[in-house]
């Protein structure tokens, strides 16, 4: 057991990193306009499908410049969140901020449906696998076997995300205004604030790392149909298990279930997908509002 340890560990941090980029996303909207979108899976799948696409593409006309894979990453991720953001916000979400949450649920779900359908008209129904980016980088020897540099790097990209929110959050003037806005949008706009342009923002932002998760993972997949599901439904468990709308907790409940997930694979793989429920619900049992999460006072 003592001699795998480094491989789970490390395992757990690569598998937690891309929990992370796509719960943070989840847990961001969902903190600042109270909206749990369930669409966020298909901005993960729609990410991944245009970042292969784009390698493709590139890989059968160009042999040279191949550091352009890379930029196809953020590319990717940029283009799809800043088309659906301005299409899932201006068009549907702005008709019912403020309504009950069952509403907006069953909004973002149907969006979800549809986004399905679109990737398999858009894409087709073969599996891409833009394997480049990661093979280009190479291996690393770590205790005397090989690890994927380009997974290694995608831990390095979630702590520059955590650590891009801190600081904006703590130490700038927006975060502070945010800090406002979560806490009450109501109280802010009456101070001046302009709540739906943060609303706007924030949407984007949490778009953008949904697509940038789907992107960088890509090469680590197999991008077929129905990716967006099973990755919608372990953000959810993220997000719950770390408390929704914290980025910290996020963070935290991704390290978790990373964690326990590897050790089910490494030692008892039947268990890999009971085992991420049931950390979610040993934490609600202890904490039901997530290890970062707050009570809510409830207005009547």
């Amino acid at each position: 057991m003592f001699q795998s340890l480094p491989f789970i560990i490390l395992d757990s941090l690569v598998y937690a990193s891309w929990l992370f980029l796509v719960a943070s996303g989840l847990t961001l909207i969902y903190g600042v306009m109270k909206v749990l979108n369930i669409a966020h899976g298909s901005l993960y799948a729609f990410g991944a499908y245009s970042m292969a696409w784009l390698v493709g593409w590139f890989a059968n006309i160009y042999e040279s410049n191949q550091f352009m894979y890379y930029v196809f990453i953020p590319l990717s991720a940029i283009l799809v969140s800043v088309i659906l953001s301005i299409f899932i916000e201006k068009i549907f979400l702005r008709k019912v901020y403020g309504r009950d949450e069952i509403v907006i649920v069953l909004v973002t779900y149907g969006l979800f449906l549809i986004f399905e359908d679109t990737m398999k008209i858009i894409f087709g129904t073969s599996s891409y696998l833009p394997y480049q980016p990661r093979i280009m980088l190479g291996d690393i020897n770590i205790f005397g076997l090989p690890y994927v540099v380009y997974d290694l790097l995608l831990i390095v990209l979630a702590l520059l995300v955590w650590c891009l929110f801190f600081c904006v959050i703590k130490f700038t003037k927006i975060g502070k205004l945010l800090i406002a806005v979560i806490h009450d949008s109501e109280i802010a706009s009456s101070m001046g604030i302009n709540v739906s342009k943060f609303f706007v923002y924030t949407f984007f932002m949490g778009c953008f790392l949904g697509c940038l998760g789907g992107a960088a993972s890509a090469p680590m997949i197999s991008v077929v149909p129905g990716v967006g599901v099973e990755i919608i439904v372990l953000a959810f468990a993220v997000v719950v298990s770390g408390g929704l709308g914290s980025i910290t907790g996020a963070l935290i409940g991704a390290l978790l279930i990373g964690l326990f997930r590897t050790i089910a694979i490494f030692y008892f793989p039947q268990l890999e997908l009971f085992i991420v429920f049931f950390v979610m619900a040993i934490i609600l049992t202890i904490k039901p509002e997530g290890l970062f999460g707050t009570k809510e006072v409830r207005k009547i």
